[in-house]
C-alpha cells in the first residue's frame, strides 16, 4: 500500500452513506436517559416516582421529557388510574421490549471492553501531556 493510499479495501459491516432512516432512532437511543429508563422498565411497569428513584441523577423534568418521547415513539405506554391523587404507570410496549435485547448487547460489549478502553484512554492522555 502506498503512503497516499487511504481507502478501505474491505466491505464495511454497516453503511449509511445516504440517509438510511436510522438517525431519529439513534437519537433516541443516544440520549442520556433513554437506555436507563428502558432498563428499569424492562423489569415491569413502574410508577413515575419509582422510576425517578431508580434512574439515579435524572431530574423530574428530564424524566418526564424522556418518557414522553418514548411514548411518542411507541416504546412506552402511559396508564393513568382514576385514583386520588391520580396514579400513573409506565410500561414498555412490545417494541420497547424488543429493544432490550440490543441494549443488553451494548451493555455486554461495554463490560467486555471496559479494561481495553480504559488502557487506551490512559495511553492517549499520557501522550497529550
Amino acid at each position: 500500500m502506498s503512503a497516499g493510499h487511504t481507502e478501505v479495501t474491505t466491505e464495511p459491516v454497516v453503511s449509511c452513506a445516504e440517509e438510511c432512516g436510522v438517525r431519529d432512532v439513534q437519537d433516541r437511543l443516544g440520549d442520556r436517559w433513554t437506555v436507563h429508563v428502558v432498563v428499569e422498565l424492562a423489569a415491569g411497569p413502574r410508577r413515575f416516582r419509582e422510576l425517578q428513584r431508580l434512574v439515579t441523577g435524572v431530574s423530574q423534568r428530564m424524566l418526564t421529557f424522556t418518557l414522553r418521547r418514548l411514548e411518542r415513539d411507541g416504546l412506552v405506554t402511559r396508564t393513568v388510574y382514576p385514583t386520588t391523587p391520580p396514579q400513573v404507570e409506565y410500561e414498555l410496549t412490545a417494541t420497547g421490549h424488543s429493544m432490550t435485547h440490543l441494549i443488553k448487547q451494548l451493555i455486554d460489549w461495554s463490560l467486555d471492553h471496559r479494561a481495553v478502553i480504559g488502557r487506551a484512554r490512559e495511553e492517549w492522555d499520557a501522550k497529550q501531556t
